[in-house]
């Protein structure tokens, strides 16, 4: 029988209502004051007429109201997600790509003399044209600590010059290609000769974070050599579609660093570091977890915000037995057990990017369902089906909202944590003197980077 015009009504404003009562309520992130209310009113909306559609069509086939109520709820969530998700990839894709890959193709004045040195991709000697390099390329490769900020943070002199390798997305025309240029460029710097070898995995857009690299640059007097290989040039929530080829382009990377390994007699300690979907890129290429790590022998590995889904979960369990998960340096065991953990994942209770997952559509999360809830998870968020999934999706949106140099522990903004997570993860020592001029040194270095960005 179908839903008679009196349950129409109620099912409508109860529907709006709902809507309109969880969309206002706080979320993982602030959000600009203009956002909210349009939010709230398009989920009032569309929650009242997906709702009256799903009663509507169990209506006309019969059912009870529990059995409604169980229907209507995957039904909005599912309905909610999909419709949401499908518009906000189609408009974003067509409407910023091209614009988005010309800027990460074009590298900024203040970055636009290539390096002078030659442990540096793009300096003298080296095999990669710098001018290929794109933005973040740039940026990454003219970020390498100088000897007095060392000096100033350690007391000590740095004994050698650090080496960054970056090859961009246009620096060859294949992943393979672009790997071998890469192995080249690490055995032409003698970077196997250095104390420690980080693999970083990058963004999508070839951003490459520089804090974690100069945490090692600085504690280790420069013994350390660091590579990135670019995979594209838009931003990662434009480039979900490109994670096949991104792992890919990992793998290879790890595979041949494993290969140039075999057999020294003396090698590096080799440290994996991934951000975001470059976490994400970095998990997809030793898909077997701790097994894979013994195969190519990786010392330390830190993965930070990765982003949530059943991978996440899978790739949890795959390392469980020799893995630690914070969200906080104060979470950092003192002292940390031995034999120390392999693994580190730094995640914010908080980050939407590690809590989206499709299952909130339908499903309560157990970060929603626990008491006392995680950091920056307010007491007052609420579920509903399809209603979060859409907040915390608008949640990543404004995830980063970051300033030079005014670290913030929130959302996914790990910069107030990584320099003790860094120093921890990869047992690095540092006493709570150095630490703290560390810390000091970290947030001076991104000022000076962000007012190089400024002179563009």
């Amino acid at each position: 029988m179908a839903v008679r015009t009196g349950s129409r009504v109620a099912i409508t404003i109860a529907a709006a209502a709902a809507g309109t009562y969880v969309a206002s309520r706080p979320s993982l992130v602030p959000w600009p004051d203009r956002v909210r209310p349009a939010v709230t009113a398009l989920l009032g909306g569309v929650t009242a007429a997906t709702t009256f559609a799903a009663a509507g069509a169990i209506g006309l086939r019969g059912g009870s109201a529990p059995s409604l109520a169980r229907r209507t709820r995957r039904l909005v969530g599912t309905g909610l997600a999909v419709g949401t998700a499908t518009g906000a990839v189609r408009v974003a894709k067509s409407r910023a790509s091209t614009r988005l890959q010309g800027g990460g193709r074009r590298i900024e004045s203040g970055f636009a003399a290539p390096p002078s040195l030659d442990t540096l991709s793009g300096g003298p000697g080296s095999l990669v044209d710098y001018t290929t390099v794109g933005r973040e390329g740039a940026r990454f490769l003219s970020s390498s600590v100088c000897a007095r900020v060392t000096e100033e943070v350690t007391g000590r002199r740095p004994d050698m010059s650090a080496i960054r390798v970056f090859v961009g997305y246009d620096s060859a025309p294949t992943p393979e290609a672009r790997v071998a240029l890469a192995l080249a460029e690490l055995r032409r710097t003698g970077a196997y000769d250095r104390g420690q070898l980080l693999i970083g995995a990058p963004a999508g857009s070839g951003y490459a974070n520089s804090t974690p690299v100069d945490v090692l640059e600085i504690l280790t007097g420069g013994d350390v050599a660091a590579v990135a290989v670019g995979y594209g040039l838009l931003p990662s929530f434009l480039s979900l579609d490109r994670v096949q080829l991104a792992s890919l382009t990992q793998r290879l990377l790890i595979d041949g660093i494993t290969a140039d390994l075999a057999g020294r007699s003396k090698r590096p300690r080799v440290l994996l570091y991934g951000e975001s979907l470059g976490a994400r890129v970095q998990q997809a290429a030793i898909p077997a977890g701790s097994p894979d790590l013994d195969r190519i022998g990786a010392d330390a590995a830190l993965w930070v915000g990765t982003p949530g889904g059943p991978q996440s979960v899978a790739f949890h369990a795959a390392v469980a037995s020799e893995s630690i998960t914070i969200d906080r340096p104060e979470q950092i065991p003192d002292p940390v057990p031995e034999p120390r953990p392999r693994v580190w994942f730094l995640e914010h209770d908080g980050d939407p990017v590690v809590r989206f997952e499709p299952t909130i559509a339908y499903r309560r999360p157990p970060w929603l369902a626990q008491r006392p809830r995680g950091r920056n998870v307010p007491e007052e968020m609420l579920w509903a089906p399809g209603i979060t999934w859409v907040q915390v999706m608008v949640d990543t949106l404004f995830a980063t909202n970051v300033k030079p140099g005014q670290f913030e522990s929130r959302g996914h903004d790990y910069r107030a944590d990584l320099g003790a997570t860094v120093t921890a993860a990869y047992s690095l020592s540092a006493d709570p003197g150095t630490a703290a001029r560390l810390e000091t040194a970290l947030r001076s270095l991104e000022i000076a980077r962000a007012e190089r960005i400024t002179e563009a």
